[in-house]
């Protein structure tokens, strides 16, 4: 069978490939949270009514209901009913309307985003087997003209290295050693048992010297001579290349196939490459061509025809949609805006701080590994008056240089008992072993013992969190009087009972 890792293919544009992501709303975490689990197909029915709307905008039961099963099932530990559902659906609506009315769809990043999504969509709905078995019959045409009809062969062999500008003792190292090879393999040694141990071609003579299926002009011409000149079961005498010297042991030599046989590795070959990617690309860009459009019109004429056939891929798509831009507007609005607010997190440590407290002591500091005493007392002096979140840096510019590094120093962090080694053993008196780094013998410290959090630094991971949880419920709060919605409760209540 073909090697298939040698296989050409010619004259096709996989250029234009774009890579199919995985169609799932990666940015929404709360969408997304299962979009892998998938819904069959639900057929699109006359009686969809309305249940809601949101600043007027219409959401159909089906809608609704494609998202809360999507989002409840099995598997999703965070199971809601229906009734505390609508509230995180309207929530979520809100935002996309905030983001609708704040221009963000008509953002260029955002547009591009969206459209590359809709060719997500639709390119695997335009795969075209005709082109695919054109390729694949050029690739196996192109491939059975570069062996112009010689057999493919199987084979092993035992190389003994020699360089072209080798000395004339090493050309005579060489050639005897080969020669010794040769004359034990005449004497009934085993040939795979030998390459393992003698042959300098490492990758095959793991395999006991054995190579990959190979035919004409796959290898340098004076083994390839060689090797052509053997039977199923003959060895060569030794053989001169460019590489050294080999001995090879024909195992198999046999007619390159027919189409049909190699059929189905072509095209699986094929895929691996790309290939039906390139057919749907080939296809719009055809149509466009012949319609004298931009490409995107064809796009959207076949997407337009995907959503109208397909509730699922319809409501999928919706939902990146709303993702994207609800994404979007959170991280502008609340969350890069809440992890850059130093002032107001201080405040809401300060408001709440019994809700952040430990039940052992922690240590604030940073681990020095020296050189030595006298290197780790400078480090320790050097942060005398220095700010905490510059010790490392103040250490390590002054004592280390781009030649000479007399200390590693950890990152300034807060440390419970068993958090950190070193801080283990120095502060919490541990008598586990502790091993110092290598090269860097003495170990030390420089930061405070606490018993309780002093500043909100102290707790930063929980309450960046909270605080970012505070700040996204005013901003809701906030959207739920700028905007209106309704509920119908006769509607709701035949969600997935009709």
């Amino acid at each position: 069978m073909i090697y298939l890792l040698l296989l050409e293919v010619s004259d096709v544009r996989f250029s234009q490939i774009i890579n199919i992501k995985q169609i799932l709303m990666k940015k929404n975490a709360f969408f997304a949270a299962s979009l892998l689990m998938g819904l069959a197909a639900q057929a699109q029915t006359v009686d969809d009514p309305v249940l809601m709307h949101v600043n007027g905008s219409p959401v159909t039961r089906s809608e609704f209901e494609y998202s809360f099963n999507k989002n409840n099932a099995d598997g999703v530990l965070d199971k809601k009913d229906v009734a505390d559902y609508v509230q995180l659906f309207v929530d979520f609506k809100m935002k996309v309307e905030a983001a609708k009315d704040a221009g963000y769809d008509t953002l260029t990043a955002i547009r591009r985003e969206l459209n590359g999504y809709r060719e997500e969509m639709v390119l695997p709905t335009l795969v075209d087997s005709g082109y695919i078995e054109r390729v694949a019959r050029e690739t196996y045409d192109n491939t059975a003209k570069r062996f112009d009809g010689q057999d493919l062969l199987t084979a092993s062999h035992i190389l003994i290295m020699m360089r072209q500008n080798a000395t004339p003792e090493q050309q005579t190292t060489a050639k005897a050693r080969i020669d010794s090879i040769y004359q034990a393999l005449l004497a009934g040694a085993d040939f795979a048992e030998l390459a393992q141990k003698y042959s300098d071609d490492k990758g095959s003579a793991r395999q006991g010297g054995k190579l990959p299926q190979f035919g004409k002009g796959m290898m340098v011409p004076k083994f390839e001579a060689a090797a052509y000149a053997l039977q199923a079961g003959e060895m060569s005498k030794p053989v001169e290349s460019d590489y050294g010297w080999h001995i090879i042991k024909m195992h198999e030599r046999h007619p390159f196939e027919s189409y049909e046989y190699h059929h189905d590795k072509i095209i699986q070959f094929l895929e691996q490459r790309g290939v039906k990617e390139a057919s749907a690309n080939a296809l719009v860009d055809s149509l466009a061509k012949q319609e004298g459009v931009e490409r995107n019109v064809i796009i959207n004429r076949y997407y337009d025809e995907l959503m109208s056939k397909d509730l699922d891929s319809k409501y999928l798509a919706q939902e990146y949609y709303d993702g994207t831009l609800m994404y979007e507007i959170s991280k502008n609005e609340v969350w890069e805006p809440a992890a850059k607010d130093e002032v107001g997190m201080t405040q809401y440590f300060m408001e709440n701080r019994s809700k952040y407290t430990w039940d052992e002591p922690h240590y604030r500091g940073i681990v020095i590994h020296a050189k030595d005493k006298k290197v780790l007392k400078l480090a320790q002096k050097l942060t005398k008056g220095v700010p905490e979140a510059d010790w490392a840096k103040t250490i390590v510019t002054a004592l280390n240089n781009d030649s000479v590094k007399v200390v590693r120093v950890e990152q300034l962090g807060v440390f419970s008992q068993g958090d950190n080694k070193a801080i283990d053993m120095l502060v919490f008196k541990s008598k586990k072993d502790y091993k110092p780094m290598k090269d860097y013998p003495i170990t030390g410290v420089v930061g405070k013992k606490l018993k309780q959090p002093e500043t909100y630094m102290d707790v930063r991971g929980q309450l960046a969190t909270d605080y970012q949880q505070m700040r996204e419920k005013q901003w809701v709060e906030g959207l739920r009087k700028r905007y209106t919605y309704d509920v119908n409760e006769a509607v709701l209540n035949t969600v997935n009972k009709h």
